[in-house]
Protein backbone atom coordinates (compact mmCIF):
# COMPACT_ATOMS: atom_id res chain seq x y z
CA UNK A 1 0.00 0.00 0.00
CA UNK A 2 1.22 3.48 -0.81
CA UNK A 3 2.10 5.97 1.90
CA UNK A 4 -0.12 8.43 3.70
CA UNK A 5 1.17 11.59 2.02
CA UNK A 6 -1.43 14.36 1.70
CA UNK A 7 -4.03 13.50 -0.91
CA UNK A 8 -5.94 16.08 -2.89
CA UNK A 9 -9.69 15.67 -2.75
CA UNK A 10 -11.74 15.85 -5.97
CA UNK A 11 -12.83 19.35 -4.93
CA UNK A 12 -9.25 20.68 -4.72
CA UNK A 13 -8.53 23.18 -7.49
CA UNK A 14 -5.08 24.11 -8.72
CA UNK A 15 -5.15 27.85 -9.57
CA UNK A 16 -4.07 28.69 -13.10
CA UNK A 17 -3.45 32.17 -14.52
CA UNK A 18 -6.25 33.53 -16.68
CA UNK A 19 -3.96 35.68 -18.81
CA UNK A 20 -2.49 32.89 -20.94
CA UNK A 21 -3.27 29.49 -22.38
CA UNK A 22 -2.50 26.87 -19.72
CA UNK A 23 -0.29 23.88 -20.56
CA UNK A 24 -0.52 20.43 -18.99
CA UNK A 25 2.70 18.43 -19.30
CA UNK A 26 2.39 14.70 -18.66
CA UNK A 27 4.92 12.05 -17.85
CA UNK A 28 4.32 8.94 -19.96
CA UNK A 29 5.02 5.60 -18.23
CA UNK A 30 2.93 5.26 -15.10
CA UNK A 31 1.04 8.50 -15.74
CA UNK A 32 -0.59 8.42 -19.17
CA UNK A 33 -0.10 4.72 -19.85
CA UNK A 34 0.39 1.46 -18.02
CA UNK A 35 3.44 0.34 -19.98
CA UNK A 36 4.83 -2.11 -17.43
CA UNK A 37 3.38 -5.20 -19.18
CA UNK A 38 5.26 -4.56 -22.45
CA UNK A 39 8.44 -3.43 -20.71
CA UNK A 40 8.28 -6.59 -18.58
CA UNK A 41 7.71 -8.81 -21.61
CA UNK A 42 10.59 -7.24 -23.57
CA UNK A 43 12.93 -7.51 -20.59
CA UNK A 44 12.08 -11.16 -20.05
CA UNK A 45 12.65 -11.87 -23.76
CA UNK A 46 16.09 -10.32 -23.44
CA UNK A 47 16.81 -12.35 -20.31
CA UNK A 48 15.85 -15.50 -22.21
CA UNK A 49 18.34 -14.62 -24.95
CA UNK A 50 21.00 -14.19 -22.24
CA UNK A 51 19.91 -17.49 -20.63
CA UNK A 52 19.06 -15.63 -17.43
CA UNK A 53 15.90 -15.82 -15.29
CA UNK A 54 13.15 -13.29 -15.85
CA UNK A 55 11.66 -10.83 -13.39
CA UNK A 56 8.47 -10.44 -11.39
CA UNK A 57 6.20 -7.56 -12.44
CA UNK A 58 6.81 -5.69 -9.18
CA UNK A 59 10.56 -5.82 -9.82
CA UNK A 60 10.12 -4.29 -13.26
CA UNK A 61 7.80 -1.55 -12.00
CA UNK A 62 10.42 -0.55 -9.43
CA UNK A 63 12.97 -0.12 -12.24
CA UNK A 64 10.81 2.26 -14.32
CA UNK A 65 11.20 6.03 -14.25
CA UNK A 66 14.77 6.87 -15.26
CA UNK A 67 14.77 5.76 -18.89
CA UNK A 68 15.43 2.51 -20.72
CA UNK A 69 19.19 2.44 -20.18
CA UNK A 70 18.82 2.77 -16.41
CA UNK A 71 16.06 0.15 -16.40
CA UNK A 72 18.40 -2.31 -18.12
CA UNK A 73 21.35 -1.36 -15.93
CA UNK A 74 19.24 -2.14 -12.87
CA UNK A 75 18.04 -5.42 -14.37
CA UNK A 76 21.56 -6.49 -15.32
CA UNK A 77 22.92 -5.49 -11.91
CA UNK A 78 20.25 -7.69 -10.33
CA UNK A 79 21.62 -10.58 -12.40
CA UNK A 80 25.24 -9.75 -11.58
CA UNK A 81 26.35 -8.71 -15.07
CA UNK A 82 27.14 -5.44 -16.85
CA UNK A 83 25.01 -3.98 -19.63
CA UNK A 84 26.57 -3.68 -23.07
CA UNK A 85 25.46 -1.48 -25.97
CA UNK A 86 24.50 -4.42 -28.19
CA UNK A 87 21.99 -5.65 -25.60
CA UNK A 88 20.58 -2.13 -25.19
CA UNK A 89 20.02 -1.85 -28.93
CA UNK A 90 18.53 -5.35 -29.06
CA UNK A 91 16.08 -4.40 -26.33
CA UNK A 92 15.11 -1.11 -27.99
CA UNK A 93 14.49 -2.74 -31.37
CA UNK A 94 12.35 -5.45 -29.80
CA UNK A 95 10.50 -3.08 -27.45
CA UNK A 96 9.66 -0.47 -30.11
CA UNK A 97 8.19 -3.23 -32.30
CA UNK A 98 5.98 -4.38 -29.41
CA UNK A 99 5.47 -1.23 -27.33
CA UNK A 100 1.68 -1.12 -27.70
CA UNK A 101 0.82 -4.83 -27.52
CA UNK A 102 -0.13 -5.01 -23.84
CA UNK A 103 0.21 -1.34 -22.89
CA UNK A 104 -2.99 0.63 -22.36
CA UNK A 105 -3.87 4.18 -21.39
CA UNK A 106 -4.97 4.39 -17.78
CA UNK A 107 -8.72 4.56 -17.29
CA UNK A 108 -10.01 8.06 -17.95
CA UNK A 109 -6.86 9.38 -19.66
CA UNK A 110 -8.18 9.52 -23.25
CA UNK A 111 -11.32 11.32 -22.08
CA UNK A 112 -9.28 13.73 -19.94
CA UNK A 113 -7.06 14.68 -22.87
CA UNK A 114 -10.13 15.49 -24.97
CA UNK A 115 -11.69 17.55 -22.17
CA UNK A 116 -8.51 19.56 -21.63
CA UNK A 117 -7.94 20.14 -25.32
CA UNK A 118 -11.53 21.28 -25.81
CA UNK A 119 -11.16 23.61 -22.80
CA UNK A 120 -8.22 25.32 -24.48
CA UNK A 121 -5.26 23.65 -22.81
CA UNK A 122 -1.99 22.94 -24.58
CA UNK A 123 -0.82 19.40 -23.92
CA UNK A 124 2.72 18.01 -23.93
CA UNK A 125 4.65 14.92 -22.86
CA UNK A 126 7.95 15.03 -20.96
CA UNK A 127 9.36 11.52 -20.50
CA UNK A 128 12.69 9.84 -19.89
CA UNK A 129 11.69 7.16 -22.42
CA UNK A 130 13.60 7.63 -25.70
CA UNK A 131 11.63 9.87 -28.04
CA UNK A 132 11.31 7.25 -30.79
CA UNK A 133 9.83 4.66 -28.46
CA UNK A 134 7.51 7.27 -26.92
CA UNK A 135 6.20 8.31 -30.34
CA UNK A 136 5.66 4.70 -31.39
CA UNK A 137 3.73 4.03 -28.19
CA UNK A 138 1.54 7.15 -28.34
CA UNK A 139 0.78 6.52 -32.01
CA UNK A 140 -0.03 2.86 -31.37
CA UNK A 141 -2.55 3.90 -28.70
CA UNK A 142 -4.04 6.69 -30.80
CA UNK A 143 -2.99 9.39 -28.32
CA UNK A 144 -0.35 11.21 -30.37
CA UNK A 145 -2.71 13.75 -31.91
CA UNK A 146 -3.41 15.41 -28.56
CA UNK A 147 0.07 16.76 -27.91
CA UNK A 148 1.80 19.93 -29.09
CA UNK A 149 5.25 18.64 -28.09
CA UNK A 150 7.02 15.53 -26.89
CA UNK A 151 10.30 15.78 -24.98
CA UNK A 152 11.91 12.35 -24.78
CA UNK A 153 14.86 11.19 -22.76
CA UNK A 154 17.15 11.71 -25.75
CA UNK A 155 15.45 14.80 -27.23
CA UNK A 156 17.68 17.27 -25.39
CA UNK A 157 21.11 17.20 -23.72
CA UNK A 158 19.42 16.72 -20.33
CA UNK A 159 16.54 14.70 -18.94
CA UNK A 160 14.39 14.69 -15.80
CA UNK A 161 14.99 15.50 -12.98
CA UNK A 162 17.02 18.23 -14.70
CA UNK A 163 14.54 21.13 -15.02
CA UNK A 164 16.05 21.95 -18.41
CA UNK A 165 14.24 18.92 -19.83
CA UNK A 166 10.88 20.31 -18.78
CA UNK A 167 11.75 23.87 -19.85
CA UNK A 168 12.78 22.65 -23.30
CA UNK A 169 9.56 20.64 -23.64
CA UNK A 170 7.50 23.69 -22.68
CA UNK A 171 9.38 25.83 -25.20
CA UNK A 172 8.67 23.24 -27.90
CA UNK A 173 4.98 23.41 -26.96
CA UNK A 174 4.98 27.22 -27.10
CA UNK A 175 4.30 27.51 -23.37
CA UNK A 176 6.02 29.11 -20.38
CA UNK A 177 6.56 27.73 -16.85
CA UNK A 178 4.18 30.09 -15.08
CA UNK A 179 1.28 28.88 -17.22
CA UNK A 180 2.05 25.17 -16.89
CA UNK A 181 1.50 22.19 -14.61
CA UNK A 182 3.53 18.97 -14.62
CA UNK A 183 1.74 15.70 -13.89
CA UNK A 184 3.82 12.63 -13.10
CA UNK A 185 4.22 9.60 -10.86
CA UNK A 186 7.93 9.83 -10.04
CA UNK A 187 10.16 12.10 -7.97
CA UNK A 188 11.91 13.03 -11.22
CA UNK A 189 8.71 14.76 -12.38
CA UNK A 190 8.28 16.67 -9.14
CA UNK A 191 11.93 17.74 -8.95
CA UNK A 192 12.00 18.85 -12.59
CA UNK A 193 8.84 20.89 -12.06
CA UNK A 194 10.14 22.60 -8.95
CA UNK A 195 13.45 23.41 -10.60
CA UNK A 196 11.65 24.86 -13.62
CA UNK A 197 9.18 26.94 -11.60
CA UNK A 198 6.24 24.81 -12.73
CA UNK A 199 3.31 23.64 -10.59
CA UNK A 200 3.29 19.88 -10.02
CA UNK A 201 0.65 17.24 -9.35
CA UNK A 202 1.62 13.71 -8.38
CA UNK A 203 -0.19 10.94 -10.28
CA UNK A 204 -1.26 8.73 -7.39
CA UNK A 205 -2.44 5.93 -9.68
CA UNK A 206 1.05 5.42 -11.14
CA UNK A 207 4.13 3.37 -10.31
CA UNK A 208 5.87 5.60 -7.77
CA UNK A 209 5.11 5.42 -4.04
CA UNK A 210 3.29 8.48 -2.71
CA UNK A 211 6.39 9.40 -0.72
CA UNK A 212 7.86 10.56 -4.04
CA UNK A 213 5.33 13.42 -4.16
CA UNK A 214 7.50 15.41 -1.79
CA UNK A 215 4.65 17.62 -0.67
CA UNK A 216 3.09 18.14 -4.12
CA UNK A 217 -0.69 17.61 -4.24
CA UNK A 218 -1.61 14.01 -5.06
CA UNK A 219 -4.41 13.11 -7.46
CA UNK A 220 -5.62 9.71 -6.28
CA UNK A 221 -7.03 8.90 -9.71
CA UNK A 222 -7.66 10.49 -13.09
CA UNK A 223 -11.07 11.80 -12.00
CA UNK A 224 -9.39 13.66 -9.12
CA UNK A 225 -6.81 15.11 -11.52
CA UNK A 226 -9.57 16.32 -13.80
CA UNK A 227 -11.21 18.14 -10.89
CA UNK A 228 -7.90 19.71 -9.87
CA UNK A 229 -7.27 21.03 -13.38
CA UNK A 230 -10.79 22.37 -13.85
Amino acid sequence: MKGSTLRASPGCRLPMPDRAQPCAVFDLDGTLVDSAPDLHAALDRLMAVKRLPGFARAEVVAMIGDGVRVLLERAYAARGIALDEADLQHFMTDYEANAAVLTRAFDGIPELLIVLRDAGWRLAVCTNKPEGAARVLLSGLGLDGHFSALGGGDSFPMRKPDPGHLRATLAAAGAVPEDAVMIGDHRNDIEAARGAGVRAIFAGWGYGPHSMAGGAPIAADVAALRAMLR
